[in-house]
């Protein structure tokens, strides 16, 4: 289980034995079943995730419908960061799509991470600038494309995802009704 969660840091730094004994000690198993919250809008957000399998969702309420912020998938870290750094409620939900295995750590234990490991804080600027990219460039599209054009992002952005998201959600994303995003796949399928 620990294996992948090694393999992200060493992506990014050279961690030693005993840096991945205290990663080990830090980061704590957690299942989740398909349709559980991570975390959910408006509760005390407590925790980041490593993702070892499955694949969530964040979004956000417009009323009574899911705006779809963003997935994430096996091999990536799950955060809402900027209120659980600050210890805040979490201004968007995040929801498992199917059953998921996590490894968690607290706000002490993130602590913990920086100050223990070597390259901790390295590590963290890092998984942080790779979350600011995704959120910026879904910022653009969102003001930026069409609903057509935001599908075509998702498709780029996510290929290994098509098949394993429902259509609802995708729909959801891209900001459009299920019904719309079948008349955009007719509409693609017959230009290509």
């Amino acid at each position: 289980m620990y294996d992948s969660l090694y393999s992200t840091f060493e992506q990014l730094i050279v961690i030693n034995d005993e840096e991945r004994a205290i990663i080990r000690e830090i980061f704590k198993p957690l299942q989740l079943k398909k349709g559980a919250y991570f975390s959910e809008m408006g509760k005390l957000n407590t925790r980041v995730g490593f993702l070892v399998e499955g694949l969530v969702y964040y979004y956000v309420l417009k009323g009574e419908d899911e705006s779809i912020t963003d997935f994430t998938k096996e091999g990536e870290f799950v955060s809402e960061y900027h209120t659980f750094i600050k210890k805040e409620k979490a201004t968007q939900s995040i929801k498992a799509i199917e059953d998921c295995i996590f490894l968690v750590m607290d706000y002490p234990a993130i602590q913990r991470l920086y100050t223990e490991i070597k390259e901790g804080n390295k590590f963290g600027r890092m998984v942080l600038e790779h979350r600011f990219g995704i959120v910026v460039n879904q910022l653009l599209s969102l003001y930026m494309h069409s609903p057509e054009e935001r599908y075509l992002f998702f498709l780029h952005n996510y290929p290994e995802l098509v098949q394993r998201v429902p259509q609802y959600l995708i729909a959801a994303f891209i900001g459009v009704k299920p019904q719309s995003l079948s008349r955009i796949r007719k509409r693609l399928v017959k230009t290509r």
